[in-house]
């Protein structure tokens, strides 16, 4: 795209990025990167880390996002959380924390706005079914990662900065405690934002979906971490991102103290208190309950490996294996597709 002379005389990205000159000294300076995997002419109007963003946001895998579940499949009712909405959460909550901190705001929202790109359809049952399948095993932070490297743009990537892939790849907790031994690192301080922003997300919609969907109420949740952190859903959200930046000050560049984005012990106690409550009252359930969306994914695996001539053509370009190409083709599937393509491979007896 042609830039206007006058836009590059007004040197706007070199006026974003001085700004980031007063930025927390632990913080990202996109001027700073560690770079793109193919080298590219700077933007006149925006800094590295705002042009991620913006490819993200502009990109196919971040539309399909919105017809991708989180927690329950095919719901009927319109104020079900779905993984857009859950991925617009964690960018508001992040950019947050990150403004409260003095921190690089842009690469925050753009690591919040990728890290779910790679997601299955029906939530974690899908990215269970194709790791269990799939000889390569299957995850979804990895899968973001491919998104962003490999599938967007016919092949060619959205050519990311190494600091917005990093918080990509590492957002992911599994199963381990809020902070714990087997939390991981990742290696911005904007990333780590990024990782306690999910959490903090996904906690309290969770709870408002499993209320809304009658498995619990909120009169079932641990009376301890509710008196601690609030009994509504805005209360719990203030009470802990507040805790976050609370515990955080010193990545601002106060005092003497290392940057470590964290939590007081006693809010992570009760934050960890919900978590375990969610896995045992909602997920487990929601997973039981899935068999149908298992099926479906396991049906369209085994149909695409015998017929690889069904997938589409810039799939059947990439010299890979079959598998790898058809995991990929079923990762990007809205929950609607996936299920529209299964019953049409009924339908025809294939």
């Amino acid at each position: 795209m042609k830039v206007p002379p006058s836009i590059i005389q007004h040197g706007i990205r070199q006026r974003l990025e001085e700004r980031e000159e007063f930025l927390s000294p632990y913080a990202a300076k996109s001027h700073w990167s560690r770079g793109r995997q193919r080298d590219e002419e700077p933007c006149p109007m925006r800094t590295e880390f705002q042009r991620d963003r913006d490819r993200i946001i502009h990109c196919k895998a971040f539309r399909r996002l919105k017809h991708k579940t989180q927690v329950f499949i095919a719901p009927l009712g319109d104020h079900y959380v779905t993984r857009l909405t859950h991925t617009l959460e964690v960018s508001q909550i992040a950019r947050s924390i990150a403004r409260a901190l003095n921190l690089n705001e842009d690469l925050a929202e753009a690591i919040a706005l990728g890290h779910d790109l790679g997601h299955t359809p029906f939530g974690h049952v899908g990215e269970e079914v194709l790791n269990n399948l799939y000889p390569g095993g299957f995850s979804h932070n990895e899968q973001s990662l491919r998104v962003v490297e490999v599938l967007e743009k016919d092949g060619q990537g959205l050519n990311l900065t190494w600091e917005v892939r990093d918080g990509i790849l590492k957002h992911t907790k599994t199963g381990a405690d809020i902070l714990g031994a087997e939390w991981g690192s990742v290696d911005t301080i904007e990333g780590q934002v990024c990782k306690l922003a999910d959490i903090i997300a996904y906690i309290n919609h969770d709870i408002g979906d499993a209320v809304r969907a009658g498995i619990i109420s909120v009169d079932d949740l641990p009376h301890q971490a509710v008196a601690l952190l609030g009994r509504s859903h805005s209360q719990r959200i203030n009470t802990l991102v507040s805790d976050v930046i609370n515990s955080s000050w010193a990545a601002t560049g106060a005092g003497d103290e290392p940057p470590r984005i964290g939590m007081s012990p006693e809010t992570r106690e009760a934050a960890n208190t919900l978590r375990h409550f969610l896995f045992e009252r909602v997920y487990n359930i929601a997973r039981d309950e899935a068999e149908q969306a298992r099926e479906v994914v396991r049906l369209l695996y085994r149909h695409l490996i015998e017929h690889d001539e069904a997938l589409p053509t810039e799939y059947k370009l990439r010299d890979e294996s079959v598998a790898r190409r058809v995991v990929d083709y079923i990762a990007g599937m809205t929950d609607n597709y996936a299920q529209g393509m299964a019953e049409e491979i009924i339908t025809s007896g294939a």
